[in-house]
């Protein structure tokens, strides 16, 4: 299925047995080969501003991991109510603290009256609601307050989708995440761990707070030990090329480890088409304060690239604009 919310944004949902992503909408409709999972087990692919939904269900409960962005919230809330069938919703557990992966825990909450379960690492930042700690204020991102009602640390076992799954540790990206591991199927939720080109930025080390690098190095060799036959990632389409893409995410790794300026544009090209795909337009006159007050593209920039804020800015944009990814309008940079 796809549907489009507000910000442009585009769902497929992976429902086995069928093993197919059913995709509809004003541009036709097509069938597309993809994984078989468990009946148990049905992927929302929402995009890059909301992060995937997992639903898995047991008998007339179901649990779903991660909510996607603050500003998608609705469509997840109704993703969910198809996806549920009537079944009840009795928990929703987060891989991690990122904007894109908790924006919708508030909403969901309400609407379906679930626990939450995070990783235990997030505990403190969640319940006093740090704006730094999640990124919030850091990157300019929304995000809506809400309250945890269970912890995950890594090595803990739940069961869900009539499965048994497993928390392992996957720093880098952020020092907190969990991936959940089913050896049955060999199944990996990795988050944003690893996707299939590539991992989420390690802001970590962006930001100068801890060893990004270093973390999702080991991050990368503690999954690289596992038999994996099916990925699903925080973003993009779950995959089966499991080895193929771990070799993908060292080789980007080693890059940003040579060059650190690399790692540094990437983040601000990626945050900042973030940041677009939600509001849709940015004035261009505004561009260099925006990227001067930010702390995320501030540090960024002083850490690694030294320019000035006008020239950033014109880099940014011409990035953007090579990547088919925004145009200008009159005064405005517009999502494409």
């Amino acid at each position: 299925m796809r549907s489009t919310a507000a910000g442009g944004s585009e769902t497929r949902r992976t429902r086995a047995p069928a093993g197919q992503c059913r995709r509809t909408g004003g541009r036709g409709q097509r069938l597309s080969a993809a994984l078989h999972f468990p009946a148990s087990l049905q992927v929302f692919e929402r995009g890059w501003l909301s992060a995937n939904n997992i639903l898995l269900a047991d008998g007339d409960e179901a649990t779903l991991i991660d909510s996607g962005y603050f500003s998608h919230a609705g469509q997840t809330v109704e993703l969910v109510r198809q996806g549920l069938d009537g079944r009840k919703l009795r928990r929703l557990i987060n891989t991690h603290s990122h904007s894109d992966h908790i924006g919708g825990n508030a909403a969901v909450q309400r609407s379906f009256g679930c626990s939450i379960t995070i990783p235990a690492g997030m505990a403190d930042a969640v319940a006093n609601w740090d704006e730094d700690a999640l990124l919030l204020r850091t990157a300019a991102q929304k995000g809506e307050r809400f309250a945890a009602t269970g912890l995950l640390e890594a090595g803990d076992r739940f069961v869900a989708g009539e499965l048994e799954w497993q928390a392992i540790a996957v720093p880098g990206h952020d020092m907190d995440a969990l991936a959940y591991y089913n050896a049955e199927r060999r199944i990996l939720i990795s988050g944003d761990a690893l996707w299939r080109d590539g991992f989420g930025i390690l802001f970590a080390e962006v930001l100068g707070s801890g060893d990004g690098l270093g973390e999702a190095r080991r991050t990368l060799e503690s999954i690289g030990r596992l038999a994996v036959d099916a990925v699903i990632p925080g973003h993009g389409a779950p995959f089966s090329d499991f080895d193929e893409a771990l070799e993908r995410a060292f080789a980007r790794l080693r890059a940003f480890e040579d060059d650190g300026a690399r790692m540094a544009r990437n983040a601000i090209r990626a945050c900042v088409t973030f940041a677009l795909l939600d509001a849709r337009r940015m004035s261009l006159d505004e561009l260099p304060q925006y990227l001067a007050e930010t702390p995320l593209y501030r540090e960024a920039n002083a850490r690694f690239l030294g320019l000035g804020a006008d020239a950033l800015a014109a880099w940014l944009i011409s990035e953007l604009e090579r990547a088919g990814v925004a145009h200008r309008e009159g005064k405005d940079l517009v999502a494409s």
